[in-house]
This record gives C-alpha cells, sequence and structure tokens, in this order.
C-alpha cells in the first residue's frame, strides 16, 4: 500500500491543506501526532501518538508501526517535526535527506558554521551559553546585532539590539523564552545566538530540491521593512519585482546554501537578504513555507503546494511546476499587544476587497493572544491574486486597513 506517514503537530495550520493534498492523490494517510486521537482504537494503522521532544523514542515507535502498517516515506510538515520525519526514514530505509543535515536547518547556529564553512556570506555570529552573564556577553559583541534562539520559527525571540543595554534586557527575554520550550536539544534550551545585522531588502523563496536541484517554484517580495527591534513577517507578493539578474543571484545563493547544507531532496523555504555587500541567507529549511501562506500558491493545473510535496515523497513525479501566471500575495495579520481576542471587525468588507480571495481568522474568540517576539501565532492571513504584484499588495493592504481587532487585557 501506498501508505504515508504524516507527522503533524497539533499546534499547525498545516493539517487540512496536507490532508487535503493526500486525499487528492489518493494517498492513504496516518497521522503521527504529539496527542492520541480519541477515536485511535477505532480506526487502527490511521494515527500514531508520539512525543516529538524525545525523537529517539519517537523513531523506534515509528518502526514498530511500521512493521505491522509498512509506510512508504514519513514527511514532517513543520519544523518541530523535520528532524525526526528524516531520523524515521534513516531508521526505516526509505530515501530522505541526511539526518544532519535536517538538523542544521533546524539549528540555526549549525546552518550558520556550515554556511560560513563553505565561504558564503555569513555574519559575524556567537553563540552564547544561559550561564553566561548577558553583561560580559554584550560587552564582547558589535553592534547592531541580532539575538535569537537556536531553533524556534516565525521570527519568535529575534530581536535587535543597537548597545549593550538592549542586549541585556533581549537576552533576558529569550532567555525565559527558551526555558519554556519543549525542545529536547541541549543547546535550544541553553543557547542564544547573536549575529550581526545584516541591513537590507528581504526575500522568501520556495522551492523543490530534486536529486539535490533546486526548482524554483516561488520568489516572494517582502515589501514592508524588517528593521527591528522585532521581525514580524506580514506582506509577501509574487512573483517578485527585482530585476531578473538579481532574482537569479537569489535563486543561486538558495542553491548553493542546500549544497552546503547538503539538503537534497524535497521541500526548501529560505528568507534571504540583500544589500551592496552581496546576497545572506538568512534561514534556510528543509520544509515549506508555514502557516496557511501556501494557499496563495497554485501549480501547473491548479494544484496547491501541498500536492508537489507529496508527489515526490511517495515517489511519483512532481508535475508542472510551473506557477500559475497570476500575481498573488499574502498578508500574515500580527498580534498588536497581548491581551484576550474579542474579535477581529470587518473580515467580511474585507473579503470584498478586489482582488483578496479571502480572510481567515485562525485565531478563536476569547483566546489569549501575545505579540512577538513572545508570540508564537499571527491572528490570520489574507489572500489576494491579481494582474500584478503592485496590485495585489494595494489590495492586501486596503483589506487590512478595513479589519479592526479587539483585544482586551
Amino acid at each position: 500500500m501506498n501508505r504515508l506517514l504524516l507527522l503533524i503537530p497539533t499546534s499547525t495550520y498545516r493539517t487540512r491543506d496536507f490532508m487535503a493534498a493526500a486525499a487528492a492523490l489518493d494517498v492513504a494517510v496516518v497521522v503521527g501526532s504529539d496527542r492520541r486521537q480519541a477515536l485511535a482504537g477505532l480506526t487502527p494503522g490511521k494515527t500514531l501518538a508520539l512525543d516529538f521532544a524525545r525523537p529517539a523514542a519517537s523513531v523506534e515507535k515509528i518502526v514498530a508501526f511500521s512493521k505491522r502498517y509498512p509506510v512508504r516515506t514519513v514527511v514532517g510538515v513543520d519544523d518541530e517535526t523535520v528532524v525526526l520525519a528524516a531520523m524515521a526514514c534513516s531508521a526505516l530505509g526509505l530515501p530522505h535527506n541526511p539526518v544532519p543535515s535536517v538538523r542544521a536547518s533546524r539549528y540555526k547556529h549549525l546552518m550558520r558554521q556550515m554556511l560560513a564553512e563553505k565561504g558564503l556570506p555569513s555574519p559575524g555570529f556567537r553563540l552564547f551559553s544561559v550561564r553566561d552573564q548577558p553583561a560580559a556577553a554584550a560587552a564582547a559583541v558589535d553592534y547592531p546585532c541580532v539575538l535569537k534562539p537556536v531553533s524556534l520559527s516565525a521570527s519568535r525571540g529575534v530581536i535587535r539590539a543597537d548597545q549593550k543595554a538592549e542586549f541585556v534586557t533581549a537576552f533576558d527575554r529569550i532567555l525565559e523564552l527558551i526555558s519554556e520550550s519543549e525542545d529536547s536539544s541541549p543547546e535550544a534550551r541553553h543557547c542564544v545566538l547573536v549575529e550581526d545585522y545584516i541591513p537590507g531588502r528581504e526575500v522568501a523563496l520556495e522551492g523543490l530540491l530534486v536529486d539535490g536541484e533546486l526548482q524554483t517554484l516561488a520568489l516572494f517580495d517582502k515589501p514592508d521593512p524588517l528593521c527591528g527591534p522585532y521581525f514580524a513577517e506580514t506582506l509577501y507578493t509574487t512573483p517578485s519585482r527585482l530585476p531578473e539578474r538579481i532574482q537569479e543571484r537569489v535563486r543561486g545563493a538558495a542553491q548553493e546554501a542546500t549544497r552546503a547544507l547538503g539538503l537534497t531532496v524535497g521541500p526548501v523555504h529560505a528568507e534571504l537578504r540583500l544589500n551592496t555587500r552581496g546576497i545572506y541567507v538568512v534561514e534556510i529549511a528543509a520544509r515549506s513555507i508555514g502557516g496557511l501562506c501556501s494557499r496563495v500558491l497554485r501549480f501547473g493545473a491548479g494544484v496547491s503546494l501541498e500536492v508537489l510535496i507529496l508527489r515526490q515523497a511517495t515517489g511519483h513525479a512532481s508535475g508542472d511546476l510551473r506557477r500559475e501566471n497570476a500575481a498573488a500575495g499574502v498578508m500574515m495579520l500580527p498580534v498588536p499587544r497581548a491581551g484576550t481576542l474579542r474579535c477581529v471587525r470587518g473580515a467580511a468588507c474585507a473579503r470584498r476587497v478586489p482582488e483578496v480571495v479571502d480572510v481567515t481568522i485562525t485565531v478563536p474568540r476569547g483566546q489569549p493572544v501575545q505579540p512577538l517576539p513572545e508570540g508564537d501565532r499571527y491572528l490570520g492571513f489574507i489572500f489576494a491574486r491579481g494582474r500584478t504584484p503592485e496590485a495585489v499588495e494595494a489590495a492586501l493592504r486596503e483589506a487590512n486597513g478595513l479589519l479592526e481587532v479587539v483585544i482586551e487585557g
């Protein structure tokens, strides 16, 4: 049987889209989750409860499960599960990226080391222990700099510091944040990475590795500047408005980064910064774009990004990788302040803006919310398609201006 094990954290936005892709491909799915399903006993071979914080024990459980219900591949849909997926594939003798390569894409200090060793443009960086005194660490770095946890995603805990006092404050905030992390790796819970701040424009590249060659699926501009002190991403539009020669250099930099890490197959999401000194890889992840952002992407005859990923993972030809001709974009709605979300008004009006195709609020009413750098989710997403990226950007901004976020507390 063409059985696929999808490792899906309960906190992810991605479940619906990956399950729809599997249904479209008629692939039998086993859901590996960090929470036991209530009806698991009534659906044997359909679900598997795993402890993502204990990868070695989870691999043993996956191998034992596969002896009874053989799986063709294991796919991790989010940062939390990609290393476990690679470890499981290795244990089962299935095609996969090397575990050290995926681990390097997951842990920022390892990525920095490997990129620098290959001579790729890289900021200066230092790894500090939680046992280090913040004031001493502040005296040992250049400014401006960016402090970040080594394993959190979506800009959580990423803080710019322009002077020593800001460094100390940021260091303490990150220590509190990582103390609550469920990541089992020692570096994730006991280290803070500090990098030189890279000025410049930021873009995101969505790609698929086929036999080590990076196929670019979409190159997103980020029209809003990301200068800090926090780095909440808001707006993505594609196709990029950069000159083609610059786009080609971006694609080349992302390809070089995948080779430096040793990644050879599957989805890649890369964040890059451009300035007069070069093109810098900020992040490179062995998974697809996060949140619900993939919903703006359609390929070939209208298939989703998740379909492309699962086609490749189950050994089928990826099909037409060309993105649709229309421009597209997504706006991620950041949390403006801490409190309890009461409502988001104006969504119906926002949906009526020309070129807007949907507005999705993902946080239920009554839920506590917190902004970056501590927050771990967006309020929702606005999606748009149009003739040009300029028109898409204008539509997203107009729709966002019609929303009123009510937070109490």
